[in-house]
């Protein structure tokens, strides 16, 4: 499937966005040119969370699992341009499932291990899910029996496919496929008649945004490859890097973060899942780790427990990669005082990358609540692509383009990290000047305009953890429950998740709730459990605009009293 025109396509090759290369370039490469390099590398805690004991993988032993799971993805039927839905945690097999995928142009859409029936269904409805892909059990669960009876309700999935055991009867192991290809001949051929192309569509991750339905963000090959220059690029990533993924591989940060770039450099990978401060450390030290990523408030806690790194040996990391939220002075410079390099991300699936790094914004009280404006503003970069971006902040009251500092505004870009649109046309996220309008406030600082100042999100998305919530979501099936009048869901601020989810409700006339009944209510509906409420306001009515909208910033703003 590709994704942008042939007149598209040109025009990023005139503008030197796009070369002729594809990830699968970069992988042939390493197999050939690295065998018996360590490339991929399981938790030391694996079995904790996931069947089978840690794996340690060569780039040769990646390659003899790769062409058996692409056999059978092609012995099952699956073929270029079928999208899979992929549901498993950060273990060796998931890395594996999306080469196997690339190899055979199969489209991967992953997902979070957290999401239930309830969101799956949601997905492969939209995307058309030609297979599942999961384990025998993902978060206690018993999640290829559940996948396989939510099978009969969605009509594109011919197929589920699952690693370990024990498996129900309909469900085609993998195991095998993992120490050899059954079908060598079928993927030669296959591979010979189909040339992979920059254009061809490679994942389909998916964004909450602040409806109830999820959105679907493609990308090809071409624009993974125009990320790449800023993920791997700011923290100076090469083939002697070795990478701690903590964040989950399923979206922008885990994707576009740490997957994409060990493809790109064939450096070695290293997993880890779920969140654990002591394996995390752990694997730093063991490791040999030199890049990795995590929230703002663990490497506050490491900070603020000196006997903890006193006890480990960090002296190999040299970059951390954190973001999604204001940032502390005192965070950047206790890491940069041990000789760690802080880099402020601040993305999304859809293409918005705003980077801050010792060498664009040195002071680590600027970098904490400053990014660097896009395009060409001043800044120094290590980035080559960041000359190649566009932007506008627009007054969305007027529509007028903002020109100085100190007034908010929607930013809008374009440039070669933008994605094409949403799956199937939803929505139109472009402007009229063909601007993606990336729903976030910000405000231009500085004496030359170049920084950009976050000043919050222009909809009401929850983030708890890194995981993006759809207030919708919650609001759709709590609205359900026959005690409940209204409601409406708002994040309420944490001080180790970032924001927790807060359920304002009107009763029913005569009737009384508490947040136990909604918990188990949605806990009925199978909504994932992040996503559940944590605490519960009960009041009469809602503060409302002139035209009857709800005024949920009131609303948050009650949480603050």
């Amino acid at each position: 499937m590709r994704l942008f025109t042939p007149e598209q396509v040109e025009d990023f090759r005139k503008r030197g966005w796009w070369s002729d290369e594809t990830l699968d370039d970069y992988y042939q490469r390493h197999v050939t040119g690295q065998p018996d390099k360590a490339a991929l590398v399981d938790a030391p805690n694996r079995s904790a969370f996931a069947q089978g004991e840690p794996q340690r993988l060569t780039w040769a032993q990646v390659s003899r699992a790769v062409d058996g799971l692409a056999g059978e993805f092609l012995r099952v039927g699956l073929r270029a341009g079928d999208v899979v839905g992929i549901q498993l945690p950060n273990i060796v097999e998931l890395a594996l499932v999306y080469l196997a995928a690339m190899r055979i142009g199969v489209i991967v859409s992953p997902f979070p291990v957290q999401y239930r029936e309830h969101e799956v269904a949601a997905m492969a409805e939209i995307a058309g899910f030609a297979a599942l892909i999961t384990a025998a059990r993902v978060a206690r669960r018993d999640n290829a029996a559940n996948l396989l009876a939510l099978q009969s309700e969605l009509p594109t999935v011919r197929t589920v496919m699952a690693f370990g055991s024990p498996l129900p009867e309909g469900v085609v192991s993998l195991d095998a496929a993992l120490t050899c290809c059954t079908e060598p001949e079928l993927l030669a051929d296959y591979r010979r008649s189909r040339t992979v192309h920059p254009n061809d569509c490679l994942t389909l991750c998916w964004t909450s945004g602040t409806e109830g339905i999820p959105k679907g963000v493609p990308r090809a090959h071409g624009d993974w490859l125009a990320i790449l220059p800023t993920t791997a690029g700011a923290p100076g990533l090469d083939c002697e890097s070795v990478l701690l993924c903590t964040f989950p591989m399923v979206n922008a940060g885990g994707v576009g973060g740490m997957y994409m770039p060990w493809v790109l450099t064939g450096c070695r990978l290293v997993l880890h899942h779920p969140f654990d401060l002591d394996a995390f450390v752990e694997q730093i030290e063991t490791e040999q780790v030199t890049h990795s990523v995590s929230p703002p408030a663990v490497l506050t806690q490491l900070l603020l427990e000196p006997e903890r790194l006193a006890m480990a040996d960090l002296s190999s990391l040299r970059t951390m990669g954190t973001g999604s939220t204001t940032l502390t002075s005192f965070m950047i410079e206790g890491w940069e005082a041990r000789g760690v390099e802080i880099i402020n991300f601040f993305g999304s699936n859809e293409g918005l990358q705003l980077t801050g790094y010792r060498a664009n914004i040195p002071d680590p009280a600027q970098r904490a609540s400053l990014l660097p404006r896009p395009g060409n503003h001043g800044l120094p970069t290590v980035i080559p692509t960041d000359h190649l971006i566009t932007e506008r902040l627009v007054d969305l009251q007027t529509g007028a383009d903002i020109t100085e500092g100190g007034q908010p505004g929607e930013l809008r870009l374009k440039g070669p990290s933008i994605f094409a649109g949403y799956w199937g046309g939803r929505d139109n996220p472009f402007d009229e000047q063909g601007f993606y309008k990336t729903g976030d406030t910000f405000e231009y600082l500085g004496g030359e305009l170049q920084y950009l100042h976050f000043l919050g999100r222009s909809k009401d998305l929850i983030i708890r953890g890194g995981f993006k919530i759809s207030p919708a979501d919650v609001e759709d099936l709590v609205q359900d429950h026959p005690k409940v009048a209204e409601v409406a869901a708002v994040g309420m601020p944490d001080a180790r998740l970032g924001e927790r989810v807060c359920v304002f409700v009107v009763p029913r006339e005569g009737e009384s709730i508490t947040l136990p009944e909604i918990i188990e209510y949605l806990q009925s509906r199978k909504m994932a459990t992040f996503k559940l409420p944590e605490r519960l306001e009960v009041v009469a009515e809602f503060p409302r605009s002139a035209i009857g909208k709800v005024l949920k910033r009131e609303l948050r703003n009650r949480l603050l009293r």
